[in-house]
């Protein structure tokens, strides 16, 4: 089963669309408004509030590390009723929203797009003018789709794909892999990858499998109640068809925390692998399918629905620890070295 976690969208019911049709008038721009009508900031705050109460699906796993929800309505709601202005009222739902301390929790307007820092005090842990020197990519790499490739030296293969919103083929990975035929290993560099098309995942990762693996599980909201989830339902990855090229050597997996999302579930598929050892830092999580909302404001916004497991039913929300845990150092820096990739490119040449 192929999930797309980024482009999946539900509409709370049919209601609402002929609402917010009747407050087009209001809600046709983004100006500093008055929204001195206590009734129609509150209303607005209830829905918001409430769609996320009904359909959040990690309440119950965050309930030691974010507030209670009761608690969160009772702080804002006389922020709300003393709000004056759409944008005061934006960025105190913003706010709301940002207790949840999550990535794909989201505010969207036409004049900004609220979002929950999870990089935090994390190091950047990836450098791109290292990686445009001739040492790695330089300028005479290649480009498959949103894939950069090269053979570094070594007989080592290197990709760098930074966004899974740039898309590529079957072909495009037949040419990348045929390119790397004789590679003793090859690093995916998915550093600063934000995510994207969810349906790319097993796509990419499916040429590094040899036969139909578990990698992980899916869960869905089954109710209005904080912990009515279902079962969790097993995601299996199948391997690439006969037809193309797959490769079955090491692979190193270069992570840090700006790897969210997609990228966060293509890290948990990679990992189950046993010719697949990840390196850097702790990705940034991410691993709820989420769906969209409007409120009669205009304003639209979405959340987690459906949180992602490892093998073990854990949750990946919070990210993926790396294998082997490596910061770059100024030192390697200073001499246009990437750490992280050094320290692929020596467990790939260990025997």
């Amino acid at each position: 089963m192929k999930v797309n976690n980024s482009h999946k969208c539900f509409k709370f019911g049919s209601y609402l669309v002929g609402l917010s049709m009747a407050l087009l008038s209001f809600s046709s721009c983004d100006k500093d408004l008055d929204v001195s009508s206590t009734n129609n900031a509150v209303e607005n705050f209830d829905m918001l509030w409430k769609v996320v109460d009904e359909n959040y699906c990690f309440f119950e796993y965050k309930k030691d590390s974010i507030k209670d929800w009761d608690d969160v309505y009772r702080e804002y709601l006389p922020l709300v009723k003393k709000c004056r202005t759409k944008t005061d009222l934006f960025y105190i739902f913003a706010d709301v929203l940002n207790e949840l301390k999550d990535g794909h929790v989201n505010l969207i307007s036409s004049f900004d797009v609220s979002r929950y820092d999870i990089q935090g005090d994390s190091p950047d842990n990836y450098d791109s003018k290292i990686i445009n020197k001739d040492r790695y990519l330089g300028k005479n790499y290649k480009t498959a789709g949103g894939l950069k490739y090269k053979l570094l030296e070594e007989g080592i293969g290197y990709i760098s794909y930074t966004s899974f919103s740039n898309s590529f083929t079957d072909d495009n990975l037949d040419y990348v892999l045929k390119y790397f035929a004789y590679a003793d290993g090859i690093i995916i560099d998915v550093r600063n990858n934000g995510g994207g098309y969810a349906d790319l995942v097993d796509v990419f990762a499916s040429r590094f499998v040899k036969k139909k693996t578990l990698v992980g599980y899916w869960q869905h909201k089954t109710g209005k109640g904080h912990s009515d989830l279902s079962e969790p339902d097993p995601h299996y990855l199948e391997p690439a068809d006969e037809d193309n090229i797959s490769f079955y050597g090491k692979v190193a997996l270069l992570t840090n925390r700006k790897c969210y999302s997609a990228t966060n579930d293509f890290v948990q598929t990679m990992k189950v692998l046993p010719n697949v050892k990840q390196f850097g830092d702790r990705t940034g999580g991410g691993a709820g399918m989420p769906m969209s909302s409007e409120l009669p404001i205009g304003w639209s916004f979405r959340l987690s629905v459906s949180p992602y497991m490892d093998l073990d039913k854990n949750y990946t929300e919070f990210g993926i620890d790396p294998d082997v845990h490596v910061d770059m150092t100024d030192e390697d820096a200073a001499v246009g070295l990437d750490t992280i990739i050094e320290e692929a490119r020596k467990w790939i040449k260990t025997k």
